[in-house]
């Protein structure tokens, strides 16, 4: 059968979707080499403190990404295959300008095309920094997948009214995403040159701002909700189900830019462990206990939503608590 329709089987896919699922999963996942480069170049700008490369490269293969959407579905017809096939162009031009970038700039972090080869001692010091912050993620995003299950449960429109929810996570949660990798920048830079009080500082106020920006954009998207969710899809019970989750969840975005902000700083410190572990036993394991459990004894598709708020705050008060009393800032020397 293969692997990608096992997989969506395993997640309870609607049969209505099934295979548009498949078809746009194998075009999707096609395009991750080209995932990859991107981060990578994108974190060597980050790395420099060079952030405004990466949103021009983001802005253009999101417009890239709409203009081929449009092309490709409403033109063309290729249907959910041609979403695909656009988002995969899309990311393939990103990565490719990213790296013809880095081989163009002066500066330690330029780029030799020759000069590209092993090193097995960089490999080891780059695998002990980044494995926990990607087992992280891809334990994560695998806890995901069986929150994912429980949702198509409800059925397609369910499945629907989230995935429209789902598009507008996205851009909610860049502003969180951009005040973390930020931080980890800002503190290891600062600890580099030794301003220990200026890091701690910059930790502070970038604590502060990024709470802030969050619960922002989360009440207006609760405010909102409606009007956004109708732009992906104008069904009525599709809009219902992805109203309900963002008006849920969306109020306490300030405890997910907390706990991803405080992830953050401590992995600027070299801590990447901390982070790895409070979130995998709050984001997942607890995450999919709860699940597992209350789904079954309260049969609402608002158990499932409520599951994000929940261990958002469990891991931000165990961050809290380690932020307070840990002496996080000078561990590292």
């Amino acid at each position: 059968m293969g692997f990608t329709p096992w997989f969506l089987r395993a997640m309870k896919t609607p049969d209505d979707v099934f295979a548009d699922a498949v078809i746009y999963l194998r075009l999707y996942f096609a395009g991750g080499t080209c995932i990859v480069m991107y981060n990578t170049c994108m974190g060597i700008f980050q790395a420099v403190g060079d952030s405004k490369h990466p949103l021009y490269y983001l802005i253009t293969a999101a417009i890239i990404n709409v203009v081929l959407d449009i092309l490709f579905v409403a033109v063309l017809d290729f249907g959910v295959g041609g979403a695909a096939i656009a988002t995969t162009i899309s990311q393939f031009v990103s990565a490719i300008l990213g790296f013809v970038k880095l081989t163009k700039v002066e500066g330690s972090h330029k780029i030799y095309i020759k000069q590209i080869k092993p090193n097995g001692n960089m490999l080891k010091n780059l695998l002990k920094m980044g494995l926990p912050t990607g087992v992280q993620n891809s334990v994560i995003a695998f806890a995901n997948v069986i929150v994912q299950s429980n949702i198509n449960k409800f059925g397609s429109v369910a499945m629907a009214g989230c995935g429209s929810y789902t598009k507008l996570e996205g851009f909610a949660f860049l502003p969180i995403t951009s005040f973390s990798m930020a931080l980890t920048t800002f503190i290891g830079q600062n600890l580099g040159a030794r301003q220990y009080e200026r890091a701690k500082k910059g930790a502070r106020f970038g604590l502060i701002t990024g709470v802030t920006l969050a619960e922002i954009v989360g009440i207006i998207l609760w405010i909102f909700a409606p009007i956004l969710i109708g732009f992906f899809n104008s069904q009525p019970e599709v809009i219902e189900h992805g109203v309900m989750q963002a008006r849920t969840v969306s109020l306490f975005y300030f405890l997910l830019s907390l706990s991803h902000c405080l992830a953050g700083i401590l992995r600027g410190v070299g801590k990447t462990n901390i982070p790895m572990i409070v979130m995998l036993i709050s984001w997942c394991v607890i995450r999919i206990t709860y699940i597992t459990i209350m789904v079954p004894i309260i049969p609402d598709i608002r158990v499932i939503f409520w599951a994000y708020p929940i261990t958002w705050s469990i891991s931000s008060i165990v961050f809290l608590i380690y932020y307070k009393k840990a002496n996080w800032l000078y561990s590292s020397l």
